[in-house]
């Protein structure tokens, strides 16, 4: 039996003639987005300079500049196609669009979350790259803000990716948004000892810390009256309020103040615990009024063990 390609021959002849006829369309059309593309590529760089200018970061330059692109790209993408298939309008791929895009959003709802918090995290500035900040449970320097996350560099130095989305919806601590840092710690004095001279000689020794500001000026305070000390806090401030310099001035502060408060006999004890025991042994047992707890029976009138009785009258 004899199989006719005819058909499938004029419909391949049909098409290859419908291309032909369709290629000075097709050139006008490659043309036309080749020329918005470079519109685009120039819109960027005007966009970028001009957020620049205007003292934003460079991330949000570069995210503006991208979505400029973007905007003039699309528009470039239409008009071709409406030139290649005259038939075709614009409004149809819109409509299309818009059905298609709740499932889109439904399966990318997380990427555009990111999306938009990582826009209004550039837009509003809440930090900076270099600023150092905590977040739930990791703290360290912003190395990178993008669109979509935003990374730190641990004081371990390890990176963590952090979702914009978790950003905007959890407690966030910039520790470096203000140019001075105030650093405290508490320690404890004997109660035997001169609260006020105790706090002269504590502010003496953090005055003499290299790198302790002076304005605002270092101070003191009496926080509680503990089981073993009466507890101060002492408060200085510095700059820059890096971690690092934190860690570093507290350090020195510590030193100072303990060899301050050493050498000129203020005591720093450690937590002591007296316990005192019942002698059952004496005649005033269950007397109350009479009754020691704990220490030694002995002269002038305090009372005297049962078991030593016969032998005080012996004596």
């Amino acid at each position: 039996m004899d199989i006719d390609f005819s058909p499938a021959v004029e419909q391949i002849q049909e098409m290859i003639n419908a291309f032909i006829k369709a290629l000075p369309n097709i050139a006008v059309a490659l043309i036309v987005f080749i020329i918005f593309y470079l519109v685009g590529w120039i819109t960027r760089t005007i966009v970028r300079s001009l957020a620049t200018r205007s003292q934003r970061p460079q991330n949000l330059a570069l995210v503006l500049g991208r979505l400029a692109q973007m905007i003039v790209v699309l528009l470039g993408s239409l008009i071709a196609l409406v030139i290649i298939f005259p038939n075709f309008s614009p409004g149809e791929l819109i409509q299309l669009l818009g059905i298609g895009s709740i499932a889109i959003g439904f399966a990318f709802r997380d990427i555009f979350e990111n999306f938009l918090g990582g826009i209004i995290l550039l837009l509003n500035e809440p930090f900076r790259t270099g600023d150092q900040i905590r977040i739930n449970d990791y703290e360290g320097t912003v190395e990178e803000i993008q669109t979509r996350s935003t990374s730190i560099r641990t004081y371990d130095n390890r990176r963590v990716v952090i979702p914009n989305a978790d950003i905007l919806t959890n407690m966030l601590t910039v520790n470096t948004a203000y140019p001075q840092r105030r650093v405290d710690y508490e320690f404890g004095i004997g109660y035997g000892d001169d609260i006020e001279r105790a706090k002269l000689l504590t502010i003496e020794a953090i005055r003499e810390v290299k790198g302790i500001l002076a304005k605002p000026a270092p101070d003191i305070i009496v926080t509680a009256l503990a089981d073993s000390t009466v507890n101060l806090r002492a408060r200085w401030w510095i700059a820059p309020p890096r971690r690092s310099d934190a860690n570093d001035s507290r350090d020195l502060v510590l030193t100072a103040i303990k060899r301050k408060l050493s050498d000129n006999g203020i005591d720093l004890p450690f937590p002591t615990q007296q316990i005192l025991l019942h002698d059952q042994t004496e005649e005033t047992d269950g007397d109350r009024t009479r009754q020691r707890e704990g220490w030694p029976a002995g002269p002038g009138g305090s009372p005297s063990p049962r078991r030593n009785r016969a032998w005080d009258r012996s004596s």
